[in-house]
């Protein structure tokens, strides 16, 4: 396979997917490209073609993940980048996502999932990804993506109904608007 055979397929998953994690439009960018980046150096390496998407959304973890490694060692800019997640958090908050996309305020909760909860929702259901394929990614077997799916939507579900209201908009979309806390509550 070639490696833009590679890029036209896959790269609108791949962004959703980086852009889904990291929430900030300008980093998705960069991080996606250095997935295909990196894609392109070791496709040769790549020896079961059929394999080509969990391989491709395995890198695209991995550089989210070493993206937040390396955020969390930029203490000269903590404060600068905590200010930056908040202005951005109250902007996502207050803007509805198009129609099959979860909202701001589910976003924030599944956040707040532990990170093997995080992981395979955000595979299965940002990235598309199948089970087997979750599995290759975090390398573990198939059974333990659909226990751990199981659980986080489970958990996901109860907070998301201490957290938050529901209500349906002009659009006909399920939205979710997080509840108001009550003063002195916490």
């Amino acid at each position: 396979m070639e490696f833009f055979e590679v890029y036209d397929q896959y790269y609108g998953r791949v962004r959703k997917f980086i852009a889904a994690w990291v929430r900030d439009d300008w980093a998705a960018d960069d991080l996606t490209q250095e997935t295909f980046i990196r894609a392109e150096k070791n496709l040769d390496t790549l020896r079961d073609e059929s394999k080509i998407s969990s391989w491709l959304f395995s890198i695209a973890h991995n550089i989210c993940q070493d993206h937040f490694r390396s955020l969390q060692r930029t203490s000269s800019k903590e404060c600068e980048i905590s200010e930056a997640k908040e202005v951005f958090r109250e902007a996502i908050v207050q803007k509805k996502l198009e129609q099959g996309e979860m909202s701001a305020c589910v976003q924030n909760v599944v956040r707040t999932l532990p990170e093997s909860y995080r992981d395979v929702i955000m595979l299965f259901d940002i990235a598309e990804l199948s089970h087997r394929q979750i599995a290759e990614i975090l390398d573990t077997t198939i059974e333990n993506v659909k226990v751990r799916l199981h659980r986080a939507r489970k958990e996901l579900r109860a907070l998301l109904e201490k957290k938050c209201t529901f209500e349906v908009d002009e659009r006909d979309v399920l939205v979710c608007d997080p509840l108001v806390q009550i003063q002195g509550e916490k």
